[in-house]
């Protein structure tokens, strides 16, 4: 199997970069190792092996939602230097 070297020329343009001769042609030698490890993968029995969608089980590791009381907002804006209803008042940043 040949990697041509249009499929680098072709990849390296979608990737928006520029290859010299000598880059071109390291890159054909890789994407050749890469597609022969490939090859070798596919040449493995697996047909004792269930199919998977995911290597962990699909159980939810989320904590519980639990409903609770919020603290109060007058408690949370007494500090502030300025607030209005409930919410802070910044300085404006962007202008």
């Amino acid at each position: 199997m040949q990697v041509p070297i249009s499929e680098v020329e072709k990849i390296a343009t979608l990737s928006r970069i520029s290859l010299s001769e000598q880059e071109k042609k390291m890159y054909q030698h890789n994407l050749l190792d890469i597609l022969e490890a490939a090859q070798k993968l596919s040449e493995l029995d697996t047909s004792d092996v269930t199919p998977t969608a995911h290597i962990q089980g699909l159980e939810n590791v989320t904590r519980e939602d639990i409903v609770q009381a919020s603290m109060d907002n007058e408690l949370l804006t007494a500090n502030a230097p300025q607030s209005e209803h409930g919410c802070f008042i910044v300085p404006k940043v962007v202008e």
